[in-house]
């Protein structure tokens, strides 16, 4: 991470040593907060005007009758990009970069939250998040308690068998699911906006050609973008 120095000088003196200034993750979270609000003000603006309104206004500035609705209404792809954007630009998510994947999909913006062999969530066959793995789910909790839209919470494991009798891969992994959603409750997020905890087991790996590996053990977080769809 980049960080701004001056160099005081003193008259007659050697120039002092560079110091340090602090503080800058502010100006980067006061940036994230001012294009949170943008994006919800227009979504406000946009959801609060008439079809009929919406037609006038686009006419007013010569735009295209047909297409008047398409341009007045977002696309759910381009809201899952702002959005995407907007956490990506989270100071705090970012200190777990290396443990965190943000992408946008047609109708929703999946967040991952990935066991590195450098940084695990879990214990081996646990399906508890440890300390790492909760302070990460927290952090992301409270990035989108401020959002919207409703949530499915996934639990994955990687391809490497339950050694456990009778505790199988499905039954980890639906526990990490739920392990994950009491931390998001807990982190701010309305209960009533999760929608589906889901246990997938190793059906779904984070990297397809390497399904052992850590980083498909994991925790992912569904921002559901359009309900229709969803």
């Amino acid at each position: 991470m980049a960080h701004a120095y001056t160099s005081r000088r003193r008259t007659g003196r050697k120039p002092g040593a560079p110091a340090r200034k602090m503080g800058t993750w502010k100006l980067a979270y006061a940036d994230f907060l001012t294009a949170l609000c943008a994006f919800f003000l227009v979504m406000w603006i946009v959801h609060g005007v008439s079809t009929e309104d919406k037609a006038v206004l686009a006419q007013q500035f010569g735009g295209d009758a047909e297409m008047t609705e398409l341009a007045a209404t977002p696309e759910p792809i381009m809201q899952a990009k702002a959005v995407a954007q907007l956490l990506l630009a989270d100071p705090a998510l970012k200190e777990f970069s290396s443990s965190v994947t943000i992408t946008a999909e047609p109708d929703m913006v999946r967040i991952e939250l990935s066991d590195m062999a450098t940084r695990p969530l879990f214990a081996t066959g646990d399906g508890q998040l440890n300390n790492t793995g909760s302070t990460l789910t927290k952090v992301a909790g409270k990035a989108v308690a401020i959002l919207p839209f409703n949530i499915l919470i996934e639990g994955h494991t990687d391809s490497n068998p339950s050694t456990t009798p009778g505790y199988s891969n499905w039954e980890l992994s639906s526990d990490r699911a739920n392990s994950a959603r009491k931390i998001l409750v807990n982190s701010g997020v309305a209960p009533n906006r999760i929608r589906a905890v889901s246990g997938l087991a190793d059906t779904r790996p984070l990297v397809q050609n390497s399904p052992d590996l850590p980083a498909n053990r994991r925790i992912s977080i569904v921002l559901v973008i359009n309900e229709k769809t969803a």
